[in-house]
């Protein structure tokens, strides 16, 4: 008994450092000039393809038809999957926020608000518009620590 009360006692545990980081590495910061190129790009491609619908499509719009929904959410995952790959930054939380509607003689202003660390935070914005739709998507890049 005395040789297991020896061991147990001579046995330190083992010391770790912490894992957290406060500020990101410069090749992991998030670039938002990147950012709005994929999300440019990726916006162009989904919603020129979805052109040839539109005028169909828009009519249904007063329904607030799931489609559009859809059509929007699919994007908005795209942009933020594309700009995981791309980007390598690790630490942050990406947040796309798309905002699709129709053009009918209106104005829009899309407007958000975000607490962050501007030394480590940033974001991008892309806006999208054709005969019958247009579109806002912001790319937010938030530093988790």
């Amino acid at each position: 008994m005395a040789d297991n009360e020896s061991a147990i006692a001579t046995t330190a545990p083992e010391l770790l450092e912490p894992t957290y980081r406060t500020k990101p590495r410069d090749d992991e910061r998030f670039n938002a000039v990147t950012a709005k190129s994929i999300a440019a790009e990726i916006l162009e491609r989904e919603l020129d393809s979805a052109k040839v619908d539109a005028g169909k499509q828009v009519e249904d719009w007063a329904d607030f038809s799931d489609g559009f929904e859809s059509l929007s959410k699919s994007i908005a995952d795209k942009v933020k999957e594309k700009c995981r790959e791309e980007l390598h930054c690790p630490r942050y939380k990406i947040l796309v926020h798309l905002a699709i509607g129709q053009r009918k003689d209106q104005g829009v202003s899309v407007i958000s608000r975000c607490l962050w660390d501007t030394g480590t935070d940033n974001y991008a914005t892309v806006s999208y518009r054709n005969e019958t739709i247009w579109a806002s998507c912001i790319v937010f890049g938030l530093y988790t620590e």
